[in-house]
């Protein structure tokens, strides 16, 4: 193989290998696919990433064929490398490729001195997780997917803390790199503008704005028919994220939304629980390099993977 840098002719291929990996891994475990419909669903990756930081996947080639063999997404941030989605084509599946696409973003994390990658991995799949735990990953903090159907006409329940939650606005993100900084020790100024922005139209971010007008806290959400999640996000209390996520919730209106929430948070777990929602898999936040643990609540999501 030869690693290179991805370009906009590798768009539609690399949907085709993500598309191909994703589903063929799942199924291979007797689960359904993650992505119905035709590949041009999986451009969202390729897409969300190029808007914000242009040119940061590395792709796998064949020297014999030429075609895509595997792509890892990463995404350089204030205070750290976020490792994104990585994917090998099920034709060279146990190859290598995933080592060597991994190995070639540590090179490029070290020689530019980030103190730290991160990144949210299935713990269903133990392969990944050797992979990364055998290159110095670490993992941090466990999460529970859910996923809730969300009524047509919207969550009934009383949200305390809901009047609170506002949209968010540009001029809100010096306070959220302040909040996420102190409650996470990261910053990515770039997720929070494209989450604000939404120039491909499918983003959206809330804040609790509390009584004397701090934030204290925020997430977005995906409406895209192949992410439909909700994230990224960080809030100070179980009650900023109950609140949070009940009005993420309600702009999925007859869909099923999934989101990741930390399973040492109890009261929040047992809030979702009474709402209605259910697991579907099980993640970790690994960190290779410095680490300061969440005084917070974090709340990640797969786009943007990037916290």
């Amino acid at each position: 193989m030869r690693l290179r840098t991805i370009t906009p002719a590798d768009r539609s291929e690399v949907a085709d290998l993500i598309h191909a990996s994703v589903n063929a891994w799942y199924q291979l475990r007797g689960m359904p696919r993650i992505f119905n419909g035709d590949p041009s669903l999986t451009t969202i990756f390729h897409d969300v990433y190029h808007t914000i930081t242009p040119g940061c996947a590395m792709i796998a080639e064949s020297e014999t064929t030429g075609r895509i063999m595997g792509v890892c997404f990463y995404h350089p941030r204030q205070t750290h490398l976020g490792l994104g989605i990585m994917s090998v084509h099920p034709n060279y599946f146990r190859q290598g490729i995933g080592r060597a696409l991994l190995q070639a973003v540590i090179d490029y994390a070290d020689a530019n001195g980030f103190p730290a990658i991160r990144l949210t991995q299935s713990a269903l799949n133990l392969d990944s997780f050797s992979l990364y735990n055998t290159a110095g990953f670490v993992p941090r903090c466990a999460y529970q997917d859910m996923y809730l159907p969300v009524p047509n006409e919207g969550l009934s329940h009383s949200i305390p803390g809901r009047e609170l939650v506002r949209d968010a606005r540009l001029n809100d993100i010096p306070s959220l790199i302040a909040l996420e900084l102190e409650l996470s020790g990261i910053s990515r100024e770039e997720d929070y503008r494209f989450c604000i922005e939404n120039p491909l139209g499918f983003m959206s971010m809330s804040v609790l704005e509390n009584p004397q007008g701090e934030i204290d806290g925020f997430l977005g959400s995906s409406a895209h028919p192949a992410s439909n999640l909700l994230g990224p996000g960080v809030c100070r209390t179980e009650e900023a994220a109950i609140a949070l996520i009940g009005r993420e919730l309600d702009r999925h209106r007859g869909r099923s939304p999934v989101f990741l929430v930390p399973v040492d948070r109890p009261p929040l777990v047992q809030q979702m629980y009474a709402w209605g929602a259910k697991n579907c898999e099980l993640h970790f936040c690994q960190v290779r390099g410095a680490f300061q643990p969440f005084k917070g609540i974090n709340l990640p999501t797969f786009v943007l993977e990037t916290g």
